[in-house]
């Protein structure tokens, strides 16, 4: 085989399974270590309104992170509905 051929077989076996798994594991806690040291930085100052608000809003996002990586997404919707409606 040469030149197209090769490449049309290497396309074809092209996903982005090994870039989602590689994100997922190193980049996520890389992210979550460089906040947490932010935090603790910021605390470090006598700013500890400062460090709960930013705590809260680092809670709801790493909520929506999880909902988004984990694909429970319509689940996690349909249970939070039935809470309100019954």
């Amino acid at each position: 085989m040469t030149g197209p051929q090769v490449l049309e077989l290497h396309a074809q076996a092209l996903s982005t399974s090994g870039l989602q798994g590689w994100i997922q594991d190193n980049v996520i806690p890389l992210i979550l270590l460089g906040i947490a040291i932010i935090l603790l930085w910021i605390g470090g100052k006598g700013d500890n309104a400062g460090v709960a608000r930013r705590s809260v809003g680092l809670i709801v996002g790493l909520i929506a992170l999880g909902v988004a990586v984990s694909g429970n997404g319509p689940e996690i919707g349909n249970f939070l509905a039935s809470l309100l409606v019954g």
